[in-house]
C-alpha cells in the first residue's frame, strides 16, 4: 500500500475515528491519542490492512478496543464528554440549547446505548457494520437502539411537558 493510497483509504477515517473515541474517553486529547496510535499502528499493518474488506469497520472496532484498553490499563475517564460542565453558561439559540439537552440525554444512556446511538444516528453505520465493530449480535444491536432511542424520545417528551406548563403558568 502506497502512502497515497493509505492518505485514500485509512487517513480519511480520522474524524469520524476521533469522534467516537471521543465517545469512550473525556479527553479530547486522549481520543487524539487513541486515532494518532491506531493510525501508527494500521501504517505499519498497512498490507494486513489493505487486504481488509471492510475497513471502516475495523477502523471503529479498533477504535473501541483501544479506549477500552486504555481504560482498564491507565487511570482515564470513561463516559461521554460532561453535559454540564461544559454548557455555555450564556443561553443560546433555542435549536442550539435543543441540541445540548439531546447531547445531554444521550450521554445519560449506558454504554452500549451511547456507542449503539452514535454509531447508527451520528455516524450513519448499518446495523450489520454496528455488530462487527461491538462484537454485538445484530438483534442486540436493534433492541439497544430502540431502547436508546426511546429513552431520549421520552426525555424530550418531558423537557417540552415541562416547557408548555412553564408556558401556561406565566
Amino acid at each position: 500500500m502506497t502512502h497515497e493510497i493509505f492518505k485514500n483509504t485509512v487517513f480519511c477515517l480520522k474524524d469520524e475515528m476521533y469522534r467516537f473515541a471521543k465517545r469512550f474517553v473525556i479527553s479530547s486529547d486522549e481520543a487524539e491519542d487513541v486515532v494518532q496510535d491506531l493510525m501508527m499502528k494500521f501504517w505499519q499493518k498497512k498490507e494486513e490492512i489493505a487486504n481488509l474488506g471492510n475497513l471502516k469497520s475495523y477502523a471503529m472496532k479498533s477504535v473501541k478496543n483501544e479506549c477500552l484498553n486504555r481504560l482498564k490499563h491507565e487511570n482515564v475517564k470513561m463516559g461521554f464528554a460532561d453535559f454540564e460542565k461544559n454548557r455555555p453558561e450564556s443561553h443560546e439559540v433555542e435549536a442550539n440549547n435543543m441540541k445540548e439537552q439531546i447531547i445531554g440525554f444521550i450521554n445519560q444512556l449506558p454504554e452500549k446505548q451511547k456507542a449503539v446511538i452514535h454509531l447508527k444516528d451520528v455516524e450513519d453505520f448499518d446495523i450489520a457494520e454496528i455488530s462487527a465493530i461491538l462484537e454485538m449480535e445484530q438483534n442486540a444491536v436493534r433492541v439497544n437502539l430502540m431502547r436508546a432511542r426511546q429513552k431520549v424520545k421520552e426525555k424530550i417528551q418531558t423537557l417540552m411537558d415541562f416547557e408548555h406548563k412553564m408556558i401556561e403558568n406565566l
